[in-house]
């Protein structure tokens, strides 16, 4: 899952595409983030429970927001009409977080990955009854293709169906949820306000829900933690950064390189030897997703 994060105001108005060379570079940077992010996760859990990490990561962001906030403000950052969507997406955010973080101490990182890319096809769906969408029938076979390319990774009846791959499932669908309120907030919050609400609804429940497995981080889990926050803040602003500079349907092929990243470290750091199916699988939701977006942009255009 890449980290939760608020969308960008809307830029002034560009040529779809301006920059590919730089969009693309930036969604490899940001492949490259999530992975190292993981394989920090999965370090740290030998010492420290996946809950208590996904705390301290949230410590360190809202840490990171803290110039942010006082330079626009507290009042003005922390002015809201909708404080319901807040707290509904920050319940979200926080089941999203925790399901994703102990998937990724249980669960090859590769599979992880390649699961992940489930989320941009459950927000998809859900933006049908909430935001009112109509898709056609191109779009619903792209959706279609993507879920037949989760179950050949999951493989129900074939194999045992992992508890960590469900959780990489629940943490994209309740992503996806999170997604689709930020897309209703972004119409009247901005996007510091609606990161700072996240982050203020985040840090105390993944807190309460770390005091239950506390124990005290070991001096090199401390530099891990770090490192996390760090892979973690990097893959946010590459992202932006990527659908900044280039449209979706540019971008999106190469967040794949996510999966080769967790395979590689997977396989050298944790001893993990890569499921075929699971990269067989992954490459088929991703295309998917690829395909539902520009669906959604030749929409856009019509």
């Amino acid at each position: 899952m890449a980290e939760p994060a608020a969308p960008e105001r809307a830029a002034p108005a560009r040529p779809l595409a301006a920059r590919p060379s730089a969009g693309i570079g930036w969604m490899c940077t940001a492949a490259f983030g999530s992975s190292a992010m993981n394989g920090m996760i999965r370090e740290a859990s030998a010492d420290i429970h996946a809950f208590e990490i996904a705390f301290f990561r949230n410590v360190f962001g809202l840490v990171a927001l803290a110039p942010m906030l006082l330079r626009a403000g507290l009042a003005a950052t922390m002015r809201t009409s909708r404080p319901g969507l807040h707290v509904l997406r920050g319940c979200l955010n926080a089941v999203a977080m925790l399901s994703f973080f102990y998937a990724v101490t249980v669960t090859p990182l590769a599979t992880v990955a390649a699961l992940g890319f489930t989320a941009p096809l459950f927000a998809a769906l859900l933006a049908i009854p909430f935001l009112g969408e109509r898709p056609g029938w191109r779009r619903w076979v792209g959706l279609l293709v993507g879920f037949i390319g989760a179950l050949v990774i999951i493989r129900p009846g074939l194999a045992d169906v992992s508890f960590g791959a469900l959780m990489v499932l629940l943490s994209s669908l309740a992503w996806a949820g999170a997604l689709i309120i930020i897309k209703l907030l972004s119409k009247t919050d901005t996007s510091l306000t609606i990161t700072i609400f996240a982050a203020l609804f985040l840090t105390p429940i993944t807190g309460i829900a770390a005091l239950f497995v506390w124990t005290a981080p070991a001096a090199s889990t401390w530099l891990l933690l770090i490192g996390i926050g760090a892979f973690g803040s990097l893959t946010q602003w590459s992202i932006a950064q990527a659908f900044h500079e280039a449209d979706a349907t540019v971008v999106l092929p190469f967040d794949f390189t996510k999966l080769l990243w967790a395979s590689a470290i997977g396989y050298l750091v944790f001893n993990e030897v890569p499921d075929p199916l699971a990269l067989l699988g992954g490459g088929i939701i991703l295309g998917s997703v690829t395909y539902v977006a520009y669906r959604e942009r030749q929409r856009r255009l019509t």
